[in-house]
């Protein structure tokens, strides 16, 4: 299968889950452009971060739309993450490949394991200004350190800290998501290294048609069914870039 082709349907996929999902399919992007496009894990999260910035604000866009986005919220949630995001995007491109590798195999670990907790259903707690600060501070540091969009901990963040609705809560973590996908972007800007853009931007075209469809898939199938499935997707990945590090 040739390399257009594998960015085409990688590009789908991952819009797909990010689009309906609010988060999560960004996850896959890295893997993806490691094992499967020939990106080094350095040029890989620059990439992933170019790819998750533009299908997120497209998607946040679909949100919007249906006024599922909580801007001021959002926005003080983001701006605690930009600087986080911006040093960590910093020192990543400084880090030894089998480190961002390890690194990324926990997170990818880690995001499946939320995704297959169930959904709580108590009320909504106190808004804590300090531990939304902490909250975003934290998903900052995540997106510029692996290039990840973080939506896995921005929706239960927006929904437990801050008291938002699912709904809500998946359109808002769009919005952080951009933001801090720009931020980190902006500090590896200078590091340069080998991105394909003949790769990046089909690969980034086909994840924006599959936010839109995403959104779309969201309303028809139900949240946990979704988030169940990509969650095992998400452990198979996860293993594989475990044993990577340590073979």
């Amino acid at each position: 299968m040739s390399t257009l082709v594998l960015a085409l349907i990688a590009g789908a996929v991952i819009g797909l889950a990010l689009g309906a999902l609010g988060g999560g399919g960004s996850v896959l992007a890295v893997p993806t452009l490691i094992y499967l496009l020939g990106f080094s894990p350095a040029s890989a999260t620059t990439a992933s971060l170019i790819i998750v910035a533009a299908t997120s604000a497209t998607a946040l866009y679909a949100h919007a739309r249906d006024g599922n986005v909580a801007w001021r919220t959002g926005a003080l949630f983001a701006a605690a993450g930009i600087l986080p995001a911006f040093l960590a995007g910093a020192a990543a491109g400084h880090l030894p490949a089998q480190a961002l590798t390890g690194a990324f195999s926990v997170v990818a670990a880690l995001a499946a394991l939320r995704m297959l907790r169930p959904t709580s259903s108590r009320p909504p707690e106190r808004i804590r200004p300090a531990k939304a600060v902490g909250a975003g501070a934290g998903l900052g540091a995540v997106t510029g350190f692996l290039g990840v969009g973080g939506g896995f901990l921005a929706v239960p963040a927006l929904v437990g800290v801050l008291g938002l609705r699912m709904k809500q809560a998946v359109g808002t973590s769009l919005l952080v998501i951009t933001v801090n996908s720009l931020a980190a972007l902006t500090a590896r800007t200078e590091a340069g290294g080998d991105l394909r853009w003949e790769v990046i931007a089909p690969f980034t075209g086909a994840a924006i048609l599959g936010a839109w469809d995403g959104k779309r898939l969201a309303t028809k199938i139900t949240g946990e069914s979704l988030q169940r499935a990509f969650a095992v997707v998400l452990l198979v990945v996860a293993a594989v870039m475990a044993v990577d590090v340590v073979v």
